[in-house]
């Protein structure tokens, strides 16, 4: 790697101060210097710069999901089980929530993806009819209810799409 002049780091960092990505600083480096540097090159530049350029984000450590309220987690299989998971969600509804004037239908994502999709769950529809869900790796969505041949109604599956988005959001999905 070609060293940087007193002048073009101070450049450089004044690019960073700026707020301008590694990417954008690749790119003036190549036009203002005539140095053609890779992205890690630049990356260990900057580092040996001491900046943080903006597109550099610290870790952000994992909020621990807490189930809705009223909702028991299932029974897990003990480590090294062979067993798929228990579906978490799988308790009791909390008394009133089911066919209530308002009432929504419950929904949990499971703790344990479900192998082959990208996220996967329960809901409890609130008429007390259950079903599990998953999002394939198309991100289609899928469920496959309790009762064979049960349809939920047109109201809960619009507020149970609602209700996932949400929560796939707030776990950083």
């Amino acid at each position: 790697m070609t060293a940087l002049n007193d002048s073009q780091k101070t450049a450089v960092s004044g690019w960073i101060r700026d707020g301008q990505k590694l990417s954008e600083i690749q790119q003036r480096i190549a036009k203002e210097f005539d140095l053609r540097l890779t992205y890690m090159e630049v990356r260990l530049l900057v580092d040996d710069l001491k900046l943080v350029p903006k597109d550099i984000d610290p870790p952000q450590p994992p909020v621990p999901a807490a189930p809705p309220a009223g909702v028991v987690p299932g029974p897990q299989p003990a480590s090294g089980s062979t067993q798929p998971p228990a579906l978490l969600g799988t308790g009791p509804v909390p008394a009133g929530a089911l066919g209530a004037p308002g009432a929504k239908p419950v929904v949990v994502v499971d703790k344990v993806t479900r192998p082959g999709t990208l996220a996967s769950g329960s809901v409890t529809f609130t008429d007390g009819q259950q079903a599990t869900w998953y999002l394939d790796q198309r991100g289609q969505l899928g469920m496959v209810p309790a009762q064979k041949g049960y349809r939920p109604p047109p109201t809960d599956v619009e507020e149970f799409q609602i209700a996932l988005e949400q929560e796939l959001a707030r776990l950083g999905m």
